[in-house]
């Protein structure tokens, strides 16, 4: 499936809705924590209109999320 073309906002929106709190804003990035276990997952938003392809798949990646369901939740 092929990825949409999102904005930093709507990312956001869909990682807070999986679990993700917003942990601190510096500029036009926004960084994300989640506990699992012991472990905590860090993730860096950047509030740009569209985020790029290859960024997209990192935050996706670094949130433990796959494709499909990222696609099937924005």
């Amino acid at each position: 499936m092929k990825l949409p073309v999102v904005s930093g906002n709507a990312v956001l929106k869909l990682l807070q809705k999986e679990g993700f709190a917003i942990v601190r804003q510096k500029g036009s990035h926004v960084s994300l924590h989640k506990k699992i276990d012991n472990k905590t997952i860090l993730v860096v938003v950047p509030l740009k209109k569209e985020i790029k392809k290859g960024t997209l798949l990192s935050i996706i990646r670094q949130a433990g999320i796959t494709r499909e369901e990222f696609i099937g939740k924005i």
